[in-house]
């Protein structure tokens, strides 16, 4: 029954751009295995998008949101900014200060909603809002860092 349900699925998924295909005009320049070879890799490109999003953006068994992988962004950016051998002297406390933020911005959000007693929604609220400023003072320092080396 499984395979008479993939057998149904693939044919209105596919036949109705096999027939298109055969009744213009592309049949006749044997563009055939042009759009095999398009369909191929697209399908590897997917494919290798999945295991690097899977790779280098894990997800949180702890129910802790982030939006869209901001946090791991935001944290690769300060990362680099620290790690950077000719970083004005002026800028190491401000990077040591978002990286600390960054590290514990889970344990703050918690102790926040806890203490504040925060519903869910106004909790996923309240963690976006501090994602969204930790996100946009990295992109200041980064943005800051990168000038004053150029």
């Amino acid at each position: 029954m499984t395979l008479f349900h993939f057998g149904n699925c693939f044919a209105l998924a596919y036949f109705p751009y096999f027939i298109t295909y055969k009744c213009s005009g592309l049949s006749e320049y044997n563009a055939f295995w042009k759009c095999v070879q398009a369909g191929v890799t697209y399908l590897f490109v997917q494919l290798c998008k999945m295991l690097f999003l899977a790779t280098f953006f894990p997800t949180w068994e702890g129910g802790i949101y982030d939006f869209i992988g901001v946090h791991y962004i935001v944290a690769s950016a300060q990362v680099w900014m620290i790690t950077r051998y000719d970083l004005y002297h002026t800028f190491r406390p401000a990077v040591l200060l978002l990286m600390f933020l960054s590290v514990y911005k889970a344990f703050v959000m918690e102790t926040l909603v806890h203490i504040c007693s925060l519903g869910s929604w106004t909790a996923l609220l309240a963690r976006a809002v501090v994602t969204g400023l930790l996100a946009l003072s990295t992109l200041a320092l980064y943005v800051a860092v990168v000038n004053v080396h150029s």
